[in-house]
């Protein structure tokens, strides 16, 4: 009997894949048979994963890619099909942010996050779109959004702001592209323990507490658990989903006082 919740052979592209969450996606995929092409702008980052994964028994290429530019998410598609023949994933797990109130914020700063946390977002999926087309097949965008996109934070109204739209993205991309099969989902993941989100969002013991103590789990969420959804939403198990966004946060709206 054919496992739904398999992605085994499932060519995916993980954006941001070099490090923390998008490491972690791009390992566990590749642990299950899919073929895995990570993408990032730096290659020191990449290439330590692709090695492990290849160590591992899986199958796995690299790409720098810079998703500001729409050309340079064509070609990573295309560096994709060239490898491994096809395309059934794409994981746009990239993202930037920088931590200003909004009346020192620069006009560069504002644009930087914008762009790579939205218009990456816009460009990586229309270049995994018109391939799913191209080759007649009902591929998988997941898209990586945050609870920022859905409760406001001080000092993160550029993070906040681009990832909103993620969520908004995610649903016009389902409307628009469900007629060809393809399906589009968001994850919005709450606190996750991961180095580059200790320094910049709970850089002290106190941050840190309260941010536990807002979690009705109480504690930080795991990169694995963050991979475990994307698995999910790529199988034929989420065949009927699309436009949907999952929070995984640990409960932030259900605390018990």
């Amino acid at each position: 009997m054919k496992n739904p919740f398999s992605v085994e052979g499932k060519v995916t592209i993980v954006t941001g894949g070099g490090t923390g969450i998008g490491m972690s996606i791009a390992r566990e995929f590749a642990m299950r048979g899919a073929p895995v092409l990570i993408a990032s702008r730096k290659l020191e980052h990449l290439e330590p994963v692709r090695d492990a994964i290849r160590r591992e028994g899986g199958r796995c290429e690299l790409e720098v890619v810079d998703v500001r530019d729409a050309q340079a998410c064509e070609r990573i598609v295309a560096s994709a099909v060239s490898h491994f023949g096809r395309l059934d994933v794409l994981v746009n797990n990239h993202g930037a942010s920088i931590a200003s109130p909004s009346l020192d914020i620069s006009p560069n700063g504002w644009k930087a996050v914008v762009e790579i946390n939205l218009s990456g977002v816009f460009f990586a999926s229309r270049a995994a779109a018109r391939q799913f087309i191209a080759q007649k097949n009902a591929g998988a965008i997941i898209n990586l959004s945050s609870v920022a996109g859905t409760h406001a934070s001080p000092a993160m109204s550029a993070y906040g702001a681009s990832k909103a739209g993620v969520i908004n993205l995610t649903q016009s991309h389902a409307a628009e592209w469900g007629v060809h099969g393809i399906r589009v989902n968001c994850i919005a993941p709450g606190p996750i323990e991961t180095p580059g989100a200790a320094e910049r969002t709970w850089p002290n013991p106190t941050i840190r507490q309260a941010m536990v103590n807002s979690r009705s789990l109480q504690r930080f969420g795991t990169v694995e658990e963050i991979a475990y959804p994307c698995l999910f939403l790529a199988s034929d198990a989420a065949s009927y989903i699309t436009g949907a966004t999952l929070l995984v946060d640990g409960g932030s709206a259900m605390r018990h006082l």
